[in-house]
C-alpha cells in the first residue's frame, strides 16, 4: 500500500509536467533561413493574392427599342437584385432578341422580340428549364451582345 501511495503522485507529476512545445504559422520566417526542402516555398508574410476589380463590360447602347428601356427604368426603380438583372441581345430563330435574367431563383428569365412581344421563358421554373416553348435556345442563340447589366 506505500508503494501505490508513492507511485500516483509520481505518475501524476510526470504526466502533468509541462512540456516544451515550440509552435510557429505559416507566415513566420525560418530561423535558419533556409526551409525544409526543396520543394517547399518560404514563409511570407505579405499578401499573395492581389486584388483584382472585377471586369464590367461595357453595355451596347445602340437602338435600344422604347419599350427596353421602360424595362431598365422599372429595375432601377426597385430594389437591387440578386443575382442583378442583365439583358442580353441574340440573333435566334433568323431575328433578333433580347434575354432578360430572372430577378431570382426558380423565376423564369425571358426572351423578347424587337417589339416587346414575349417570345418564350428558356431557362427557370421549378425544373430550370423554362416554359418549354423554346428549348434549343441555349444551344442556337448567337451573336451575344450585352445591352444593359444593373450597375448597383
Amino acid at each position: 500500500m506505500r508503494l501505490l501511495s508513492f507511485a500516483i503522485p509520481l505518475l501524476l507529476a510526470t504526466a502533468c509536467a509541462p512540456k516544451q512545445v515550440s509552435v510557429t504559422n505559416p507566415t513566420t520566417p525560418p530561423t535558419t533561413g533556409q526551409v525544409s526542402g526543396p520543394a517547399t516555398p518560404a514563409p511570407t508574410s505579405a499578401n499573395t493574392v492581389d486584388p483584382v476589380l472585377a471586369r464590367v463590360p461595357e453595355s451596347d447602347t445602340t437602338a435600344r427599342p422604347q419599350w427596353l428601356k421602360q424595362r431598365i427604368a422599372a429595375v432601377l426603380a426597385e430594389r437591387k437584385r440578386n443575382p442583378i438583372t442583365r439583358i442580353l441581345r441574340y440573333d435566334y430563330g433568323g431575328h433578333t432578341v433580347y434575354y432578360i435574367s430572372a430577378p431570382c431563383c426558380d423565376q423564369y428569365s425571358n426572351v423578347f422580340d424587337t417589339k416587346g412581344k414575349l417570345i418564350c421563358q428558356p431557362d427557370g421554373g421549378i425544373t430550370g428549364k423554362g416554359d418549354g416553348k423554346c428549348p434549343d435556345f441555349e444551344k442556337n442563340k448567337t451573336n451575344e451582345k450585352l445591352v444593359w447589366q444593373d450597375p448597383r
